[in-house]
């Protein structure tokens, strides 16, 4: 198990410098200044700003110096929000971000899962036509519909949550969190009830029923872990998403993640500020495969035979 951890560990540093040197040259080579916008500066001005930044200078000389401030942990100063920089912006908007998406992911887990056993065990029955009912609404509606409607029902009727802000308590995480598993419960539900029923299926299973093995004991000792394969090679990808938050639940709930930094960068040529979000997400989507390649070996031994 170690050797196979080393080996999926020496494969993260080539890839995010492939990552970031790709994300840099596109961002750089788009058409689009970050002071484009600025119409009333004088083109004196402008060339002062653009020798400021280092824009007037070489591509691949500004590539260079970004690598040796990434090597120092400095993403460099945002273009557009210039009293701070964008390690700064990250530092106060990612932790949002991970407390909500860290509460959708384990909400999704631990509902998804036991409503997809609960449907194949339930196969064609009322229990699972209900759960197949939620899980085409969970893929159906969208978050900006979803989110309002949480906050209308238990926000503004009821008034059991707040509706907006951040404040840090579970109070404000509560609506967006369950607006943003919605849809990853849907997904984790659908892949384990497909996987159980496949699993069943199997060969050994019909040999553990002829032992007289019941259906509870040959899913804990046999179904179990080959059904969750499929769940936690879509949880690595969908927790790096849900973790570096969501433009629409973020923008819905008033919440000041780090979602909203990625669109307003790419809106307004933040280079910066971009290349410093694309590194924050690539390096979780990495890690948080890496972390479901080690499960997936742990759960399927035969992955680190091969």
């Amino acid at each position: 198990m170690l050797r196979y951890a080393v080996r999926r560990c020496a494969g993260i540093v080539p890839t995010l410098l492939i990552i970031i040197t790709a994300s840099f040259f596109i961002v750089r080579l788009a058409p689009g200044s970050p002071f484009e916008q600025e119409q009333t500066l004088a083109p004196q001005v402008r060339a002062n700003l653009d020798r400021a930044y280092g824009l007037d200078q070489p591509m691949l000389l500004q590539y260079l110096k970004y690598l040796r401030g990434l090597a120092h942990g400095d993403f460099g100063p945002s273009f557009k929000q210039r009293d701070f920089t964008v390690t700064e912006l990250i530092v106060e908007g990612l932790p949002v971000s991970a407390t909500v998406g860290g509460t959708a992911i384990l909400l999704a887990t631990l509902v998804g899962i036991p409503l997809g056993i609960l449907a194949a065990l339930r196969r064609n029955t009322a229990a699972d036509h209900g759960i197949a009912g939620f899980i085409v609404l969970g893929l159906a509606l969208p978050g900006f519909v979803t989110g309002p409607l949480l906050a209308l029902a238990f926000g503004v009727y009821l008034h059991w949550l707040p509706v907006a802000g951040w404040e840090g308590s579970l109070r404000y995480v509560v609506l967006p969190a369950v607006t943003l598993a919605l849809p990853v419960i849907a997904y984790v539900t659908r892949l384990t009830r497909a996987s159980v029923l496949e699993a069943f299926r199997a060969n050994f299973i019909r040999t553990a029923r002829a032992r007289g093995l019941g259906p509870w004991r040959i899913l804990r000792r046999h179904v179990l872990r080959p059904a969750l394969l499929p769940v936690v090679s879509y949880l690595g990808p969908a927790t790096a998403f849900v973790v570096t938050g969501s433009l629409v639940v973020e923008t819905v709930f008033g919440l000041p993640g780090t979602g909203r930094y990625l669109v307003q960068g790419a809106i307004n040529r933040d280079y910066t500020l971009v290349m410093g979000m694309v590194i924050v997400y690539g390096t979780l989507v990495l890690l948080l495969n890496l972390a479901a390649d080690l499960l997936y070996g742990w759960l399927d031994p035969r992955v680190r035979h091969e």
